[in-house]
């Protein structure tokens, strides 16, 4: 026997509301008020919305219970696994002393600070958010602006503004991989539809944040290099999330703007070198050189990664893969034992693709590039499991948001407040991104207001006639600026600016810029809901029926041998490289 989910438990849609509201007003209370840690608040409000819906909306215990456990599941795998992955990546460079090299890189480009804030916060910083995000970008370039004699306020603050053009792809596109689980939408239209919006503001970005450190008349002085970062950048992002999917986008636009922005530099210099007044002696030291070998050797895991990850977007790829390894399974006492308002019964199903899963392909790349750098696998099994234990935390933060969101949706907790929001009627597409902003400030991460609201989004704009690719999408890049003044991420750019205890001066230092982004934003999305159509992606819903076009399988197995050679010739190289000439002393103590 199927339970029906309802919309109006008490036959009183504002009383209604009001209860259904409550889990996620415990959510806003407990982090800003309270001030728990997240999964202590997302393990509460599992109680809180458990008890709802069974008392009120009339869920069984059993499928509640199922319903968790589903979220959890999910939140996992293929999430934990694909953000373990990355981190653990990030974490064998810096053990190496490679990311010594990297950070030397980027410095030594250029000495004027308006320039080496496009390169480090804006750049290289998209680039972390693709592969490590959950704020080690924030951490990792603000770190190095204060090494490099940026005033450490600064720094703090244009870190994490500059985070806010990436974090929708963060992670190698957690966030729209969440927002296409809860929502149903698949994931390439939401990219696309991010990706239609989001260079909008990343070209634009880089004059905001250099006019912000030295002024509007000395961000003139530098339009042409501006204009190159953001167009650069913005056009990579557009094109990636379009034509590649969520994954690497922050990956292919960090990496290419900063490529596109030294090139420049080779040909182009600002008339005169622009610093802060009074700013303390930089620890870069510009003595120490690197030969390519090198070079090529500290950049090779990400390297390394970027191929993995576009390897294993390939379709081919992905057929042998999950021919080889992958199985499905109805979720046990869950699967077709909900129907919903409009008759449909849920299907809960989960597949395990354990080979074609994107944390699979980093996996590999972890294991490609730890000799590649200089440690011993067993070196690297340490590591690893210093990145579980890093991690542990946001492991049960993000296993718990993901049940906590699944028992709101399976429920019909998410339809209720649907109900009212779609009253704001026309208007609705301009309040969306205002939703995944307030999801962001609460929780510090845009994976975990997706998980929150991608279902509320989709179901008010469907009740309103709104294609709801626009406003699930909305939710995602409005959730990006909110992450300035997220309190995580204020204090982890507090933390790595040397501002412990002036935290509220870094929130003040943010916050309008976060408002004026969120207005901007917000406008865009109302124009492409009624007056851009042409910019919404044409797409079917998981679950449905389409024709597809039978590959050879043949072609997966020549792509990935493929693979292996070009692994190998980029091993060799840099083996070769390396042995050519004797090595910088490592940095790092």
């Amino acid at each position: 026997m199927k339970w029906i989910q309802v919309i109006d438990p008490l036959n009183n849609i504002a009383l209604s509301v009001l209860v259904a509201a409550v889990p996620i007003i415990f959510i806003f209370w407990a982090l800003i008020i309270k001030k728990m840690r997240g999964y202590q608040a997302s393990l509460i409000a599992i109680v809180i919305a458990t008890v709802i819906a069974i008392l009120v909306y009339g869920m069984p215990i059993k499928l509640a219970v199922l319903s968790i456990g589903h979220g959890a599941l999910y939140g996992l795998f293929p999430i934990c696994w694909l953000v373990v992955m990355s981190v653990f990546l990030f974490n064998l460079t810096v053990k190496s002393g490679q990311f010594e090299i990297i950070k030397h890189f980027m410095a030594s480009i250029t000495s004027d600070r308006r320039l080496q804030a496009l390169l480090i916060a804006f750049s290289f910083g998209s680039f972390l958010e693709g592969t490590a995000g959950f704020g080690a970008p924030v951490a990792i370039t603000a770190a190095m602006l204060v090494g490099l004699g940026f005033n450490p306020l600064y720094a703090s603050g244009i870190c994490l503004i500059a985070n806010t053009a990436p974090v929708a792809f963060g992670s190698i596109g957690i966030p729209i991989t969440v927002a296409s689980q809860v929502s149903g939408i698949p994931e390439l239209p939401i990219s696309q539809m991010v990706g239609r919006t989001l260079p909008i503001l990343s070209i634009m970005l880089p004059f905001y944040l250099v006019m912000i450190i030295a002024g509007f008349k000395k961000a003139r002085e530098i339009w042409p290099a501006v204009l190159v970062s953001g167009v650069s950048f913005a056009f990579l992002q557009w094109f990636s999330s379009n034509y590649l999917g969520p994954s690497l986008p922050d990956v292919i636009a960090g990496l290419g703007s900063i490529v596109c922005l030294m090139v420049f530099l080779r040909f182009w210099k600002p008339k005169a070198v622009w610093r802060f007044a009074n700013e303390p002696a930089p620890t870069f030291d510009a003595s120490i050189t690197y030969t390519s070998g090198q070079m090529l050797r500290a950049w090779s895991p990400f390297i390394v990664l970027t191929i993995m990850v576009i390897a294993w977007g390939m379709q081919p790829i992905k057929d042998v893969l999950n021919s080889i390894g992958m199985f499905q399974f109805e979720f046990p006492g869950l699967h077709n034992a909900i129907q919903g308002q409009d008759g449909a019964v849920l299907s809960k199903l989960f597949k395990v693709n354990y080979l074609s899963a994107a944390g699979t392909a980093i996996l590999i790349a972890d294991l490609v590039a730890i000799p590649l750098i200089g440690l011993t696998y067993r070196e690297g099994a340490k590591v690893f499991g210093a990145t579980l234990n890093q991690l542990k935390f946001p492991i049960l933060t993000i296993a718990a948001v993901l049940g906590f969101a699944y028992i709101l949706n399976d429920s019909g907790i998410t339809l209720t407040l649907a109900a009212v929001l779609a009253n704001t009627g026309f208007m609705f597409p301009f309040f969306a991104p205002v939703l995944g902003w307030l999801g962001v400030f609460i929780t510090g991460s845009d994976t975990s207001a997706n998980a929150l609201f991608s279902k509320l989004q989709y179901a008010t704009a469907t009740s309103i006639g709104v294609d709801p690719v626009v406003t699930v999408a909305a939710n995602i890049s409005g959730g990006v600026v909110g992450k300035m003044i997220s309190p995580q991420s204020i204090a982890v750019a507090a933390a790595a600016g040397n501002l412990v205890g002036q935290e509220s001066e870094l929130f003040r230092f943010t916050v309008k810029h976060s408002f004026f982004m969120l207005l901007l934003i917000c406008l865009i999305v109302l124009a492409q809901a009624y007056l851009l159509k042409w910019t919404i992606p044409v797409y079917e819903m998981l679950g449905t029926t389409k024709t597809t076009i039978s590959l050879d399988a043949s072609r997966g197995y020549v792509y990935l041998l493929g693979l292996a050679v070009l692994l190998v010739t980029l091993a060799s190289t840099i083996v070769m490289l390396v042995k050519k000439k004797p090595q910088t002393p490592n940095l790092v103590s």
